[in-house]
């Protein structure tokens, strides 16, 4: 399992890679720039050469289709908005975030469909795919993979049921052909919150199957570790501590030891801070998870 944290980059962008590497994580996740300004200065060159050297002493260089570093794209960005000028800032900030990330090296760009707002479900889906057909376009020949993230689906938020989230990424290769740009990122939080029962072994293994069926593991690039304060199905995204809210330890088992997510960054967007000991959260929450992998029997094949 890579195991993950979103980071913050105060200071400076490669403080989240020391960050990470100080807490002991295979991966991390970041923003690339103030998440809630349209407009940001251009990485400054000793910013890019800094992340960049600190990366290769970690050895998270991207290897192929496998990568260690992942960033969150902004919330200002909506591409299913039916109003224009909302609509055009969007993709202009998404073509941004992701010659970002391109610079960076960070192979993995994780953003929300977007919501319809004052249109229909199914005008807010074409939108996207039609902005997609933009951004593919602006950003020929980088390999960043933009990662559909599954939403609670409150309001006219998009990508809460899985085939719905399905018909989107076919929407969107339907005009641009380009399956190796276009992927998934599953949130546990998210999904129990929408009405896939993820608090149990079975119940996760039902989600995890139904999810494959729909959308393809195969295509799943990231995954957002987040226990939830809220039930099953009340469509509110409130992250909660591993083990600590309505999902528990049983259904993150489930999870994490999915052969098939072997190598996507698993990325823990809990709670930040101390406990009364002063041992870092993110410290507690990988350790909840990593008591859950299953053990390779002494002998077995590698």
């Amino acid at each position: 399992m890579l195991l993950g944290s979103h980071l913050s980059i105060a200071g400076n962008m490669s403080n989240a890679l020391r960050t990470a590497e100080d807490l002991g994580l295979d991966c991390v996740q970041v923003f690339t720039k103030n998440q809630q300004q349209w407009k940001v200065p251009p990485l400054k060159d000793e910013v890019i050469t800094e992340w960049r050297s600190e990366v290769d002493r970690l050895g998270w260089r991207t290897n192929g289709t496998k990568g260690r570093l992942v960033s969150h794209a902004s919330y200002l960005i909506n591409l299913g908005s039916p109003n224009d000028e909302l609509w055009e800032k969007s993709i202009g900030l998404m073509i941004e975030e992701v010659t970002r990330c391109d610079t960076l090296g960070i192979p993995f760009l994780v953003h929300h469909p977007g919501a319809y707002t004052t249109s229909t479900e199914d005008e807010g889906l074409d939108r996207i795919a039609m902005a997609y057909e933009r951004l593919l376009v602006e950003t020929d020949g980088m390999k960043v993979v933009l990662c559909l993230e599954n939403t609670v689906g409150s309001g006219s938020n998009l990508g809460g049921p899985f085939e719905q989230l399905a018909d989107l990424r076919k929407r969107i290769l339907k005009r641009n052909r380009k399956p190796s740009r276009v992927g998934y990122c599953f949130d546990t939080c998210h999904a129990h919150a929408f009405g896939y029962d993820v608090a149990a072994n079975d119940t996760a293994k039902a989600t995890m199957d139904e999810f494959d069926r729909r959308c393809g593991l195969k295509n799943l690039r990231v995954v957002h570790l987040n226990d939830s304060k809220k039930a099953c199905g009340s469509r509110a995204d409130r992250h909660e501590h591993i083990g600590k809210g309505t999902i528990g330890s049983p259904g993150f088992r489930e999870v994490v030891n999915r052969p098939e997510l072997a190598d996507a960054p698993m990325i823990m967007e809990t709670p930040k801070g101390e406990d009364d000991d002063g041992t870092a959260f993110d410290t507690l929450n990988a350790r909840r998870l990593r008591r859950l992998v299953a053990r390779q029997p002494a002998g077995a094949a590698s």
